[in-house]
C-alpha cells in the first residue's frame, strides 16, 4: 500500500511517501526482495518506529548487525539514520551471524537488538530479526510496528549516536567456554554456503582445537558456490561429496546467517534436525534427569518417543524461532530443536538458536563417544519420512483448509493435535502434518510411516482431504 507518513514530526515538519508492502511484516521478522520492497524510505521510517518502541527514558541502547548480503550495507545505512534521528543509541556489532547479534543483545547493556538478514533465503531478499531486551520481538510486536509507520507522524528524538564495538573475540570465548575439547584429532569439513558464519565458525572450533577442512566458509552475498539452506538436499552434495573424500567424522552446514545447522554423517548421510536432536537430548538428560525439552510439530515420532524414554519431558510446540524461545522459558526446557535446523540450547548456553554453538555441542558429543552419528542412532527405531512439502495456497483460504482438514479427521475418529495445524496419528505411530506457514502463501505438509506403503497410504488420505477443501474454496 502507498501512504505519506510524517516522518518528520514536530522538528521538520516534512512528509514522504513510503510504499508499505503489508506482506513483508512476518510472524517472525520482517523479509522481503531488498531491491523491490525495502526501499530506503521504508527501512528509515522502520528506525524511526522502532525507536519509539523501545522503553522510554533517556537511555534508548540497541545492538544492530548485518549479515553478508549485497543488499545490507544499504539497509544499514538506512536503518541506522533513522534509529539514530529516533534518539536511539546504537551499539553497531558490524558485519556477521545472526547468534552474534544475539549475543550482542545477552552480552551488552542494551534494549534490545535488530539483525539486517536474509537468513537461508535468496541472495535477493533480505530483511529485520528483531529483539526486545532478550526475547524475541515476533507477532503482535511486528504489526502494531507496521502500523506506526502506516500511520505516520513518526517522532525524531535528539541524543542518538552509534558506536562500534567488534563482539567476535567475546562471541567466541563464550560459545567456547565450557565445550570439552577433543582428546584426540577428529575431522570435521563445514561447509558455511558463503554466508555469515563461516569465520566465526572456523574461529571456534578452532578455539577448541579442531582444525576443520573449510568450504566456502568465505563471506560473498551472492553465494556462487550454491544456496545457504541445509534443509535443502542438493545444497549439501559438495559436502557430502568432501567428507566421503575425507573419511570425515562428520561434515556440518550453515545456513546464511548461521542459524540453521545441517549435518552429514560419516557414511555420507543427511542427518536432520530432529535426529539431531535425538543425539542432543540424550546427552542433556543424562545430566538433567527429567528436563523439559521441545520439539516441533515437524519432527519425527521417534524423537518425543526417545526423549521419554531417557526420563525427559517432551513438548510438541509450533514452527518458527520466536515461538519456541518464548515457550522454553515458560516450560524452563534446557533444549529445544526444530526439522530445520534451528537448535536452542539453555543447557550450559544462553537459549537462542546459533549454529556454531549447536556445531560445537555435535562436535563434543562425537569426540566423547568415539563414534558416529549413524552409530549413536542405531537404536532408534527406523521409520520412513518425507520431506517437508510445500504446497501454494492463497492466504485468505489456507487457514480455513487446515481447520477443515482438524475437523474431517476427528470425525473419522483420529486422534488430531492442533498445536500447530493439524497433526494426524493414524496408528502405529503413523502421522501426517498440514499446517499453514506464517511466512507465505504456504500450506506445509509432512508424513511419516513405519514402511513406503503406510506413508503412501497416509500420505493420498491427506492429500485428498486438502485436494477437496481447496476446490470447495475455489
Amino acid at each position: 500500500m502507498e501512504r505519506a507518513i510524517g516522518c518528520g514530526g514536530k522538528t521538520r515538519g516534512r512528509e514522504m511517501t513510503v510504499r508499505v508492502p503489508t506482506q513483508i511484516f512476518r510472524e517472525y521478522d520482517i523479509r522481503g526482495v531488498a531491491d523491490r520492497d525495502l526501499t530506503d524510505e521504508l527501512v528509515y521510517a522502520l528506525g524511526l518506529a522502532l525507536a519509539t518502541m523501545l522503553p522510554a527514558g533517556p537511555k534508548k541502547r540497541l545492538a544492530l548487525a548485518r549479515d553478508c548480503r549485497v543488499s545490507g550495507e544499504r539497509l544499514h545505512a538506512a536503518l541506522l539514520r533513522g534509529l539514530i534521528e529516533g534518539g536511539v543509541h546504537v551499539v553497531d556489532a558490524g558485519v556477521g551471524p545472526t547468534p552474534m547479534l544475539y549475543f550482542a543483545a545477552h552480552h551488552l547493556d542494551v534494549d534490545g537488538g535488530i539483525m539486517i538478514t536474509g537468513s537461508h533465503n535468496p541472495a535477493e531478499e533480505n530483511g529485520f530479526k528483531m529483539m526486545r531486551g532478550r526475547a524475541s520481538f515476533f507477532g503482535a510486536d511486528i504489526q502494531a510496528l507496521r502500523a506506526k509507520i502506516e500511520a505516520g507522524d513518526l517522532p525524531r528524538t535528539p541524543g542518538g549516536k552509534v558506536e562500534s564495538i567488534d563482539v567476535t573475540d567475546d562471541y567466541v570465548d563464550a560459545a567456547t567456554k565450557d565445550i570439552e575439547r577433543p582428546k584426540s584429532p577428529i575431522s570435521v569439513v563445514l561447509d558455511a554456503g558463503n554466508g555469515a558464519g563461516g569465520p566465526l565458525g572456523l574461529k571456534a572450533l578452532r578455539k577448541i582445537g579442531v582444525e576443520p577442512e573449510a568450504l566456502y566458509c568465505e563471506m560473498d552475498g551472492l553465494f556462487p558456490n550454491h544456496h545457504p539452506d541445509p534443509t535443502v538436499p542438493k545444497n549439501l552434495d559438495a559436502l557430502v561429496k568432501r567428507v566421503k573424500e575425507t573419511g570425515a567424522r562428520v561434515g556440518l552446514a550453515y545456513d546464511g546467517d548461521a542459524d540453521r545447522l545441517g549435518a552429514v554423517d560419516a557414511n555420507g548421510e543427511i542427518v536432520w534436525g530432529d535426529k539431531l536432536m535425538i543425539l542432543f537430548s540424550r546427552t542433556v538428560l543424562a545430566q538433567n534427569a527429567g528436563a523439559a525439552i521441545l520439539g516441533e510439530v515437524k519432527c519425527s515420532q521417534t524423537l518425543y518417543d526417545d526423549i521419554a524414554k531417557h526420563g525427559g519431558r517432551p513438548i510438541m510446540w509450533k514452527t518458527g524461532h520466536s515461538l519456541i524461545k518464548t515457550k522454553m522459558k515458560e516450560e524452563h526446557a534446557l533444549l529445544a530443536g526444530e526439522m530445520s535446523g534451528h537448535l536452542f540450547f539453555a543447557d550450559r548456553y544462553f537459549g537462542y538458536d546459533d549454529a556454531i554453538y549447536a556445531s560445537l555441542r555435535l562436535v563434543e558429543l562425537l569426540s566423547k563417544t568415539g563414534k558416529t552419528m549413524g552409530e549413536l542412532l542405531a537404536d532408534v527405531p527406523k521409520t520412513v519420512t518425507t520431506p517437508e512439502l510445500r504446497v501454494d495456497c492463497p492466504d485468505d483460504i489456507k487457514f480455513d483448509i487446515v481447520k477443515a482438514v482438524t475437523e474431517t479427521f476427528r470425525k473419522r475418529g483420529n486422534q488430531v493435535t492442533d498445536t500447530d495445524g493439524a497433526r494426524i496419528a493414524f496408528g502405529n505411530g503413523a502421522w501426517g502434518l498440514v499446517r499453514a506457514s506464517n511466512t507465505g502463501p504456504v500450506l506445509v505438509m509432512r508424513f511419516e510411516a513405519h514402511d513406503e506403503g503406510e506413508l503412501l497410504k497416509v500420505r493420498t488420505d491427506v492429500e485428498e482431504v486438502v485436494a477437496t477443501e481447496r476446490a470447495k474454496r475455489k
